[in-house]
C-alpha cells in the first residue's frame, strides 16, 4: 500500500470514484455530487481557506488501485471556543481493512499534529456543519439524504478502535406532514392563531434580500446563547438565500411574524437526492440535463428541513406547532410533498430534541461526531448539554414514535399533478 496526495486531475478523479467501488453492492447509497465536494477544497469557493488549510490523501493498493481516502483540515474559527486547538478529518472512505484504515487515520493525525493541533474531530466538513458531518451509526435502511454522510457499519469499528470517542450524537428526524403535534403544542398553537397580530406566510413573493433580513433577525436571537456563537451579518444571510435559490421551492419555506416582526422561520428545500440519484454523482452538462428531466418527471415528495428557529420570547408558545400545522394544511394536497426530513440535531441541544418530540417526529438516523485527543495529557470532555442533560436526552429519544410504515421511499412515488 502507498499514500499519495490528491493534487492532480488523476488523483482527484480517483478520490471521487473510490466510493463507487466501496458501495457497489449497496442499493441505498446515492453518491455525493463531486462538484459540491470539489468546491470545499479550493480557496476560490471556500472561505474556510482564509485562515485555514486542508489536505487530501488517497491510499492505493499494490496494483495502484484506490482503496481508501481521507482529508484533514485546520480552521481556527472552528476551534476558537475549545480548550485546545482542534483539527478535523472528513471524507473518509476505506475498504474493510483495519491496517488500511489506520494508515489513513495516522497520516491525518500526523499532519494535524504538525500544524499544532491537540485534538481531532471527525468526520466533519471543512466549512459549514449542515453538510458532510458525522458518521452514520444507525439505520442505513433508506437512501442517504442530500449532503449527509452515509457509510458502512464497519467504519464505526475503525474509529472507535483507533481511539476516537463520541463528542456528541446527532439525530436526523422524519415526520409525515399531516402528523399532528403533541396535544399541549396544539392547544398553544390554537391560542396563538387567535391573536390577530400573529401570522405565518411562505417565502413566495419576497426577494432574497427581504428573506435574508427576516432570517437574520430570528437567527441572531435564537442562537445567541449557543456555545461558540458568532452573530451573523446581513451579507452572510443574503448569501445563504442566494445559495439555496436555485433549488428552493418558495411554497415550503415559512416565516412567522408577530406585529410584523419576524419571530420564527422553518426553511425547507426539496430533498434533492430523490432527483440526484439519477445523476450518478456528476452534475456536468449531461448530469444537469438529467436533473432537469427527472425533476420535471418526478419532483421530490420529501422536504428537507434545513433549519428551524424561534426567537427566545416565543419559544414554547406554540409557534413551532402553528408552523407545522400550517405546513400540513397548505402542503399536503396542494403540493407534491408528503413528508419531511429535519436536518440533524446534536444531542447537546436538548431544547431542540424536545421540540422534535413535541412535533411527534421520529428518528430516521443517528450519527456520531467523534473526538480524538492527540495530546493524551489533555482530558477528553464531551460536548456540553444545553437545556438538559444526558438523562433528558435518553428519555426524549426513547419516547419518540417509531418510523411510520407510510414513510416515503425517497422519490418512489410520482409527482402529483
Amino acid at each position: 500500500m502507498k499514500l499519495i496526495e490528491v493534487n492532480d486531475k488523476k488523483a482527484i478523479n480517483q478520490f471521487h470514484q473510490l466510493p463507487f467501488y466501496i458501495y457497489k453492492q449497496d442499493k441505498n447509497w446515492i453518491p455525493h455530487i463531486k462538484q459540491d465536494i470539489e468546491k470545499i477544497f479550493h480557496s476560490e469557493t471556500n472561505k474556510a481557506f482564509r485562515d485555514g488549510k486542508a489536505k487530501r490523501w488517497l491510499l492505493l493498493d499494490d496494483n495502484d488501485n484506490p482503496i481508501g481516502r481521507i482529508a484533514a483540515f485546520v480552521e481556527p474559527k472552528y476551534y476558537k471556543t475549545f480548550k485546545q486547538p482542534t483539527g478535523g478529518i472528513g471524507f473518509f472512505e476505506c475498504v474493510n481493512n483495519k491496517v488500511a484504515a489506520f494508515l489513513l487515520l495516522d497520516t491525518a493525525r500526523e499532519w494535524l499534529a504538525a500544524h499544532g493541533m491537540k485534538a481531532i474531530d471527525g468526520p466533519i466538513n471543512f466549512g459549514e456543519k449542515n453538510a458532510y458531518w458525522g458518521l452514520l451509526t444507525q439505520n442505513a435502511d433508506y437512501p442517504n439524504t442530500y449532503q449527509m454522510n452515509y457509510n458502512p457499519p464497519y467504519y464505526q469499528t475503525f474509529f472507535e478502535e483507533y481511539g476516537f470517542r463520541v463528542f456528541y450524537e446527532q439525530y436526523l428526524f422524519w415526520r409525515d406532514i399531516i402528523r399532528d403535534a403533541d396535544e399541549v403544542f396544539r392547544r398553544k398553537a390554537a391560542i396563538l392563531w387567535e391573536d390577530p397580530l400573529f401570522k405565518i406566510t411562505s417565502a413566495k413573493g419576497y426577494t432574497d434580500k427581504e428573506l435574508a433580513a427576516f432570517f437574520l433577525a430570528v437567527y441572531n436571537e435564537a442562537w445567541g446563547k449557543h456555545e461558540g456563537f458568532s452573530a451573523m451579518r446581513f451579507e452572510q444571510a443574503h448569501k445563504i438565500m442566494k445559495a439555496i435559490h436555485p433549488v428552493r421551492d418558495v411554497r415550503i419555506s415559512l416565516f412567522a411574524f408577530y406585529d410584523n416582526k419576524p419571530v420564527a422561520f422553518y426553511i425547507n428545500i426539496p430533498e434533492l437526492n430523490q432527483i440526484f440519484k439519477h445523476v450518478n454523482g456528476n452534475l456536468n452538462l449531461w448530469g444537469k440535463l438529467k436533473f432537469l428531466f427527472y425533476q420535471k418527471l418526478y419532483g421530490s415528495t420529501t422536504m428537507y428541513g434545513i433549519v428551524f428557529g424561534v426567537v427566545p420570547e416565543f419559544q414554547g408558545k406554540g409557534v413551532e406547532a402553528a408552523m407545522i400545522k400550517y405546513a400540513g394544511i397548505h402542503f399536503r394536497g396542494h403540493t407534491q410533498y408528503i413528508d419531511t426530513v429535519i436536518t440533524w440535531i446534536g444531542d447537546f441541544n436538548v431544547k431542540m430534541l424536545k421540540l422534535c418530540k413535541n412535533l411527534n417526529a421520529s428518528v430516521l438516523r443517528k450519527y456520531h461526531t467523534y473526538r480524538y485527543m492527540i495530546d493524551a495529557s489533555i482530558p477528553f470532555e464531551r460536548h456540553k448539554f444545553i437545556g438538559g442533560d444526558a438523562e433528558d436526552v435518553k428519555q426524549i429519544i426513547d419516547g419518540l414514535l417509531p418510523l411510520d410504515d407510510n414513510m416515503s421511499r425517497y422519490g418512489s412515488r410520482k409527482k402529483s399533478k
